[in-house]
C-alpha cells in the first residue's frame, strides 16, 4: 500500500518547504535557500533570480549534498548560489 501512496502523492520522503528557508543578496541578484528532506536528511536546493531588461530570469539548482538539519542545507544552498554567480554570472540564465 505505500507504494501506491508514493505513487500518487501520498506519501514519501520528499516535501518542499513553503517558504525559501533563507533569503540574500549576492552582486545584484537574489539567491533563496529551498532544502527539502529526502530520506530523513535535507537536500541542498535554491534558486537564484535577477531582474534582466524588465523580466525576472531564474536559475534552479539542487545538489547532492545532504544534511542532517535544514538550516545546515539552507547555509550551504547560499554558498553555493555565490559560488554559481561568480562563476557564471547572466551565462547561467541561457
Amino acid at each position: 500500500m505505500s507504494f501506491l501512496k508514493r505513487l500518487f502523492g501520498g506519501g514519501g520522503g520528499t516535501a518542499a518547504p513553503a517558504a525559501p528557508a533563507k533569503e540574500v543578496e549576492h552582486a545584484g541578484y537574489l539567491i533563496r535557500a529551498t532544502p527539502f528532506q529526502e530520506n530523513g536528511q535535507w537536500q541542498t536546493s535554491g534558486v537564484v533570480t535577477r531582474e534582466i531588461d524588465g523580466t525576472v530570469r531564474e536559475h534552479r539548482f539542487i545538489r547532492a549534498d545532504r544534511f542532517p538539519s535544514q538550516d545546515m542545507a539552507a547555509e550551504h544552498a547560499i554558498v553555493k548560489g555565490r559560488q554559481i554567480i561568480d562563476q557564471q554570472g547572466d551565462r547561467m540564465f541561457d
